[in-house]
């Protein structure tokens, strides 16, 4: 994740670098990195400023909280906000770009066929093989996920790029509509009551069944809540990593750790390009399994 340090970023390296001798020691060092650690989740965690250093700041739209049915809703207008409109609208962009050659009946070449990869590898090995025939009318969501998911990792790596994906409300959106879609596609095919009763394996002992029935209404929830924590864990680790390797030149002040720390960081943020890809796949093809357990319950 190529993040310029932004000001506040700064004044806490400057804090270590003017540490006294016994930051030096070994617990010197570990008091000077929980005094500069702020920094990490400065880029990591959610703010209502876009960090443009050395140029500035951009201050995004603040609105009162509204209040609903007793709850505090915030509809300010955050950075992660900011880069899940951008991926949107890169995709609106492109992928359209890529479909004219396909509405003026031309053979597809160069993006569009680079698109055309990913779309047969979703449809072919990920929604056929998982869920059959059913699942080709559900190919628009799967395809969005994961072009939607993939566009917001990518941008993360860019400079004074934000990973929307690193934050957990963002991937608890999408693992909510995941949740809808795994239990539309099992009681489409299967109807409302077939659906549920499906859930509980045939032949399982009558004094089995209270613990089977709570057992199996749960795992409903932790199947898209494992989505959720999985996506938002693995884009946050990264970044952390990163941040962190480039802040021991800082906590050691030492120019022969610089090349070791720089060094894996550039590995680190390598990487990142096809953890960003394996994270999209991933999500989706969980997705698909899940909602072809849903529709195939004899299975």
């Amino acid at each position: 994740m190529l993040f310029p340090l932004s000001s506040a970023a700064f004044d806490s390296l400057q804090t270590l670098e003017h540490a006294g001798p016994s930051s030096a020691q070994v617990g010197g060092v570990a008091h000077a990195s929980s005094e500069g650690g702020g920094w990490i989740l400065e880029h990591i965690m959610d703010s209502p400023a876009i960090d443009l250093e050395p140029f500035g700041q951009i201050r995004l739209p603040q609105f009162p909280p509204v209040h609903v049915f007793g709850m505090t809703v915030d509809l300010s207008i955050t950075k992660h906000v900011v880069f899940i409109w951008i991926a949107a609208a890169l995709l609106i962009v492109l992928l359209r770009l890529a479909a004219i050659s396909y509405r003026k009946g031309l053979v597809p070449s160069g993006f569009a066929n680079f698109i055309e990869v990913f779309v047969l590898f979703i449809r072919d090995e990920v929604v056929l093989p998982t869920i059959g025939k059913e699942g080709m009318r559900m190919m628009s969501y799967f395809l969005t996920v994961f072009f939607f998911i993939f566009t917001c990792n990518i941008i993360g790596l860019l400079p004074y790029g934000v990973t929307a994906t690193g934050n957990v409300n963002v991937t608890a959106g999408l693992a909510i509509i995941a949740f809808i879609v795994i239990q539309f596609a099992g009681i489409r095919k299967n109807g409302f009551t077939g659906y549920f009763k499906g859930l509980i394996p045939h032949g399982v002992p009558v004094f089995v069944l209270p613990i089977m029935i709570v057992v199996e209404f749960l795992g409903l929830f932790t199947k898209p809540f494992a989505l959720c924590i999985r996506l938002f864990a693995n884009m946050t680790a990264g970044h952390i990593v990163i941040l962190s390797l480039i802040g021991l030149i800082f906590i050691f002040k030492s120019v022969f750790v610089a090349p070791i720390s720089v060094g894996f960081a550039l590995f680190i943020c390598l990487l990142e390009i096809l953890i960003a890809l394996i994270q999209a796949y991933i999500f989706t093809m969980l997705t698909a399994l899940f909602s072809g357990l849903a529709v195939h319950q004899e299975h």
